[in-house]
Formats: C-alpha cells, sequence, structure tokens
C-alpha cells in the first residue's frame, strides 16, 4: 500500500520542484562555431575534406597555436603580449646561428632547440619584468619590445635571410609521426599538458583569479606579481618552440618576413576561443578550436580563390563578431 504523504522524487521538503540545471550554451559556441565552418567549407570545395588538405591546415595552425596556448595563461591573467611575432623572428635567426656553429649532427640539433626556449624564456622575463616592476601597461610594454625585437633581428642578420647547415635540423619541423607532422604532435601535446596546468593547479587557479580581481588576490595571499610575471615567461617559452618548427620546417629564417602578423592571428584565436579580453576567463581547448577555426577560414578563402587582400577584412571582423558576442554575454 502507498504512502500518500510520502514526498515525491520530483519535490523538495517544500513541496516544490527543483530547480532544472540550464545549460550554458556559450561554453560551446566555439565548438558549434567550428562544426558548422566545417560543414560549409566541405559543401563549398570538394577539396576541402581531402586528407593533405586537412593536414596541411593543422601543420599551418600549430606554429600560431602553439604560441597561443601560453598566450591563453597572459590574456586571462588580464595581460597582453604584442611581441610574440618579432621574437619568432629573432629566435629562430639566433637559434640557426647557434645551429651552424654547433656544426652538424643531433646534439647541435638539441641545443639549438634548448636555447631557442631559453631566449624565448628570457624574452618572457624581459616583458614580465618590464609589466611587474617597471608598473607599465602590458600593451604598451610588448608594443615596445615588439619595435625592439624585431630591430635586433635585422640587425644581427643584416636584414639577409639566415639558412641552416645542419642535415638533420629539417626533420624536427619538416618531419611526420603516424602521418601526421611533427608541429601539430607539438601543439597537442603541449595543449594537454596546459589544460591541465589551468585547470588542475593552483597556478591555473590563481591566474583566474588574478585576471577577474587582482585586488581581491592580493588580499587572499596570492602573489599576484609573481604570477602575471609567469604568465609572460610561458609565452615567451612557446614561441622559442614555435620558432624552432617554423625555422626546421623551412631550413631557414627571414628576419623581415617570420613571425610577422603572429600576434595578430594568436590574439584573435585565443578570444574566438572563448577567452575573455577583460580577463578571469578561458580555456586552452577553446584556443585549440579558436586556433582551427582561423586556420580553416584561411584554407576556404584561397580554396575559394579570395583575394589575398581581403582575406584580412574576412579576419578582422571574425575577431570583431567574437568581442562583441563576449561583451553581449557580459551585460
Amino acid at each position: 500500500m502507498s504512502n500518500e504523504n510520502a514526498m515525491s522524487p520530483s519535490t523538495d521538503s517544500g513541496g516544490s520542484a527543483p530547480k532544472q540545471r540550464r545549460i550554458d550554451w556559450s561554453t560551446y559556441a566555439p565548438l558549434i562555431a567550428l562544426i558548422v565552418l566545417v560543414a560549409i567549407s566541405a559543401m563549398a570545395s570538394e577539396h576541402f575534406l581531402a586528407t593533405r588538405n586537412i593536414t596541411n591546415v593543422l601543420r599551418q595552425v600549430s606554429y600560431t597555436g602553439i604560441i597561443a596556448l601560453g598566450m591563453t595563461f597572459v590574456i586571462i591573467a588580464g595581460g597582453i603580449d604584442l611581441s610574440v611575432g618579432s621574437m619568432v623572428a629573432l629566435i629562430g635567426v639566433l637559434s640557426v646561428m647557434i645551429l651552424n656553429a654547433a656544426g652538424e649532427g643531433w646534439f647541435a640539433v638539441a641545443l639549438s632547440i634548448g636555447a631557442a626556449v631559453a631566449l624565448g624564456a628570457l624574452m618572457g622575463v624581459i616583458n614580465g619584468v618590464i609589466v611587474t616592476r617597471g608598473r607599465v601597461t602590458a600593451f604598451i610594454a610588448t608594443l615596445a619590445t615588439m619595435s625592439i625585437f624585431r630591430s635586433l633581428t635585422l640587425y644581427i642578420s643584416d636584414a639577409g635571410e639566415v639558412v641552416s647547415e645542419n642535415q638533420q635540423y629539417p626533420e624536427v619541423g619538416g618531419g611526420y609521426f603516424m602521418s601526421v607532422p611533427n608541429p601539430v604532435w607539438v601543439f597537442l601535446i603541449l595543449a594537454v599538458i596546459f589544460h591541465i596546468l589551468l585547470n588542475h593547479t593552483a597556478f591555473g587557479r590563481h591566474v583566474c583569479a588574478i585576471g577577474s580581481n587582482a585586488t581581491v588576490s592580493a588580499y587572499s595571499a596570492i602573489k599576484v606579481k609573481w604570477i602575471y610575471f609567469l604568465t609572460f615567461v610561458i609565452t615567451g617559452a612557446t614561441v622559442g618552440i614555435s620558432a624552432v618548427m617554423l625555422s626546421s620546417r623551412l631550413n631557414s629564417v627571414s628576419p623581415g618576413d617570420a613571425g610577422l602578423f603572429y600576434e595578430l592571428d594568436v590574439i584573435a584565436a585565443v578570444v574566438i576561443g572563448g577567452t575573455s579580453l577583460a580577463g578571469g576567463k578561458g580555456t586552452i581547448w577553446g584556443t585549440v578550436i579558436g586556433v582551427i577555426i582561423l586556420g580553416i577560414i584561411n584554407n576556404m578563402l584561397n580554396l575559394l580563390g579570395v583575394s589575398a587582400y581581403l582575406q584580412g577584412t574576412v579576419k578582422g571582423l571574425v575577431i570583431l563578431i567574437a568581442v562583441l558576442a563576449q561583451y553581449k554575454k557580459a551585460r
């Protein structure tokens, strides 16, 4: 016999139905946009889904994607780094010079890679010190170092192309593992590592807290300046890795063109992936999706024969739409 006074599973102690948890679809907006874009691209061009084309897209976006992973930490913390493109050129030139001085063999390659990552981290230290110790706004500080790094690159190389003389070096960025280009593997492995760092460590939680409210974070015993400083160092290290992948793929570095406008692509990818420019919120996998979205857009414009002069317009509109969507959600 049933008990009429028994509480229904759908009611709480007050007799009212429990509130259903609403799904925040905005969280999945980058993924939904990627799926729609892939579907449209597949219908627009029969060559889009070809294995070779997909592989080329992933390889092309991996260079800026590696940097975007580091930039995600900087932007979540409330900063920005405009110097990453110039850093790619400077690190690429210096690492190839070190490689040529070290001679042949894999030891020389390993030495060059280690030097590139160390140089990137050092340049990140310079940016971090200017911002945290010099108390210069990140936008102004990195705008200045962007000019400095590019100028040094042109001076050191005499504005001429620097070519690698090592026979093994091209295999680093131009090689394949399981039919997938090496830069793509590096990009995905770093994405997993940085996802864990951002979401499952105290450092990641502190980065988000600082971006949300630096003053409250300071009162919460978080070392705000130190954490903020480290985000620039991480970004610098990722630039070093990207410079190695790019220079080894081309087996040379052009000081005037290497990394040109990379900062725009990197920031665009991070923002499209859902990271707030105001700081405090963002995900690594959102950045990965944002990078791929930008790559597909560039690829489709090329496949459809759209003028290269108009591609910047399309990219700018995509960035604008992403920022406006964030602003609307915030309100």
